[in-house]
């Protein structure tokens, strides 16, 4: 009779993983306070990630779309040169797989709001783009866009706006190295 994982004593990935939390939890009650002031950190990214999502939802109600559909229309629109953006750099961008993308661009352009063609270059990859309605769109929404975000960052010069920016971006790619190593350990 073959043995499973759990007759031989040993843990599945999952487990390994809850069991590395229940460490890190165990040894957080006695870590240096910096460990503290990361998990406020932690928690103050989360709690930002959640309004910025409420304002997504919000744009993207102005439009008649879902909040997803507003970030592919924004990813489109911070990296389109005029020449249309492949399937695969918006789902990399917005770290969702590329069928996704494929899924709601192709609602988006029954609804006008960007076009699909095949590339000339490759008939694999499809170019998105936005339709002139959508520029018109974001061009209406500008204003109020321009003062909240006045309204949000009030408080930071362009120095210091800069500066997060930068800090969070390297963050940024620690974590995702972090979320790869936390793979591999486990």
């Amino acid at each position: 009779m073959k043995q499973t994982k759990v007759d031989r004593g040993e843990d599945d990935k999952g487990t390994q993983i809850l069991k590395s939390a229940a460490r890190n939890v165990a040894l957080s009650e006695t870590a240096p306070k910096n460990q503290d002031t990361i998990r406020r950190f932690a928690w103050a990214i989360d709690s930002v990630s959640t309004h910025l999502e409420e304002l997504r939802y919000f744009w993207a109600r102005t439009l008649g779309i879902s909040g997803p559909q507003w970030m592919i229309l924004m990813a489109l629109a911070d990296l389109d040169q005029r020449d249309g953006v492949p399937v695969n750099a918006v789902s990399k961008k917005l770290h969702v797989d590329s069928s996704f993308i494929t899924t709601q661009s192709k609602l988006l352009e029954k609804k006008g709001f960007l076009r699909r063609k095949t590339s000339t270059e490759d008939a694999r990859i499809v170019q998105m783009s936005l339709t002139d309605k959508t520029y018109k769109h974001l061009a209406g929404l500008a204003a109020q866009q321009e003062a909240l975000n006045e309204f949000i960052f009030a408080e930071l010069s362009d120095k210091q706006l800069d500066q997060l920016t930068n800090t969070l971006s390297g963050l940024k790619d620690r974590l995702e190295k972090a979320c790869l190593k936390v793979i591999v350990d486990a």
